[in-house]
């Protein structure tokens, strides 16, 4: 789109869930009186009157470019929790950007080499950490940064929103966590309804989801279409999903879908699965077969349960990293505890050490935050990345990635209580790099928006200064509570089980259960598709 007489030029992908505000404002300063209904056409207005400062205005997912003629020059800016994908290229005297690591590749113009640090990023943690790619002469632009391209070249990614920070930054209040919870949810769920066409929403067996689908009641929608997936290997097991989320949708109401993915279902549509894949990853299976379904029956636009867990402290992380962290700490008091434990245990239960060889790693990563959380969500140790790498991509890969100081820099600066801390830990890095990425490519893949209130930023500052308050499933049981009719206690008692993907027995027919190891397998796979 353009505006001010072809001045300014954008491309932009995603959502402003207040555009209509901004609008308002815009047009009661005199500032600028739109053409259109669009909030692209706001987002044009905001930058020719505020230039970057435009951007602490924004409630919604984003990554846009802006040309401007008058100076030539590129803004390129990217939303807060990194929702919306933006990568670039600056090679041999030309600036490339996209919303796909693939679609710059197919451009052509662009080095094919790979990166070491990407390639071990995936086969430490299941997926590439940003800013790093598959390939060398391609970066992603961080979440909550901004660039500006001109003559003199690319400038470097200024930062200009931070979870840690917003976590750090927060005030304790007062306030009930449920009252908290239930105002600041109800909200967002009311912005991410915007839309000129229906919405829907995915629906687990989980609280998020659940709470969601009441949430959207409350917010006033009339008809609710509830899409389910189910697997045929997990049917009448506690994995299953399918009975209590029909449960929940009989409970307020929704038009619940369901339905059941196969082996053979997995077969057919692997290759259009890696074909959408655009970086590797251990995740994104789920997300797009439920996407597909939502496609089926032509829905444009629905709304997920994602980013409830890093939210609202309901993951096992919130007490097994601080925990780890408290062992190790102690352990390493006693003089060579650590290549004693490794060797006796490697010695004595060679079959066990081979099952648990995370717990090997306690005291040689346990004693920093980053490294127990690295510990609790490596899919591979440092030290086994040369059974699947070779050794020099292993120590180029590790000096360029640094893994640790990687992962310490989004706790920068400290969200200062141990809840936030794992918050800011899980929020900039699992769910950044794998569940916030593979949620795009596989509902890009269907032509589907996948919109996620409970990653917002705006909720983020409301729940912020009660976080410290989210321990022992505090978080989780408001979230239950938030509608005016709560959540069934079939669902909101549920023993957290993670959504399981039988991807160990679709690739193993011999496997008749899933396995801590699934993982693993599925990543030798993702990796050999990539190379």
């Amino acid at each position: 789109m353009h505006f001010a007489g072809d001045d300014l030029t954008i491309v932009f992908n995603g959502e402003i869930y207040n555009y209509q505000t901004l609008r308002a404002e815009i047009e009661q300063s005199g500032f600028h009186h739109f053409r259109t209904a669009s909030d692209t056409e706001v987002l044009l207005a905001l930058y020719a009157r505020y230039g970057a400062g435009m951007l602490d205005r924004l409630r919604g997912m984003f990554a846009f470019a802006i040309h401007d003629r008058r100076n030539d020059t590129l803004f390129l800016a990217r939303d807060p929790y990194g929702i919306k994908p933006l990568y670039f290229s600056n090679e041999s005297g030309a600036f490339r950007f996209a919303s796909s690591v693939k679609a710059l590749i197919a451009g052509g113009g662009i080095s094919h080499d790979r990166d070491p640090a990407g390639l071990v990023g995936f086969q430490l943690l299941g997926s590439v950490p940003e800013p790093f790619t598959i390939y060398r002469a391609v970066s992603a632009l961080p979440a909550g940064s901004h660039m500006t391209v001109g003559g003199g070249g690319a400038g470097k990614p200024i930062r200009w929103a931070s979870i840690a920070a917003r976590l750090s930054d927060a005030r304790a209040a007062h306030e009930p966590v449920d009252a908290v919870v239930a105002q600041a949810a109800l909200d967002s769920v009311r912005a991410h309804m915007v839309a000129d066409v229906e919405v829907g929403t995915f629906l687990s067996a989980g609280t998020d989801s659940g709470a969601l689908l009441g949430l959207m009641r409350d917010a006033g929608a009339s008809r609710v279409r509830a899409i389910t997936i189910g697997f045929e290997e997990l049917i009448g097991t506690p994995a299953d999903e399918v009975p209590i989320a029909s449960e929940v949708a009989r409970h307020y109401g929704a038009e619940h879908h369901v339905e059941t993915i196969t082996r053979q279902d997995f077969a057919d549509a692997l290759p259009q699965i890696l074909d959408a894949m655009d970086q590797p990853s251990i995740d994104g299976i789920n997300s797009w077969f439920v996407s597909r379904a939502a496609s089926k029956l032509g829905l444009k636009v629905v709304l997920s349960g994602l980013g409830g867990d890093e939210l609202l402290a309901g993951y096992s992380t919130f007490s097994s990293v601080p925990r780890t962290r408290r062992l190790a700490r102690l352990m390493g008091t006693v003089p060579f505890a650590g290549p004693l434990a490794r060797s006796a245990a490697t010695t004595l239960v060679p079959g066990w050490a081979a099952r648990n060889p995370k717990a090997l790693g306690v005291l040689q990563f346990g004693r920093s935050w980053a490294g127990a959380y690295l510990l609790r969500r490596a899919v591979l140790l440092p030290s086994e990345l040369s059974a699947s790498l070779d050794d020099d991509v292993v120590r180029e890969g590790l000096t360029r990635l640094r893994p640790l100081d990687c992962i310490a820099d989004t706790m920068r600066p400290d969200p200062k209580s141990d809840i936030a801390r794992v918050a800011a830990l899980e929020t900039s890095n699992y769910m950044r790099n794998q569940l916030l990425r593979d949620s795009d490519w596989a509902s890009m893949a269907h032509s589907l928006e996948l919109r996620t209130p409970l990653v917002d930023w705006e909720l983020l500052r409301q729940i912020a200064p009660v976080t410290a308050k989210l321990a022992s499933g505090a978080g989780k049981a408001a979230l239950a509570k938030a509608p005016s009719r709560p959540l069934p206690r079939a669902c909101s008692d549920r023993a957290r089980t993670g959504f399981t993907v039988p991807i160990g027995q679709w690739l193993n027919p011999r496997q008749d259960a899933p396995s801590r190891l699934d993982s693993r397998a599925w990543s030798s796979e993702v990796a050999q598709a990539f190379a």
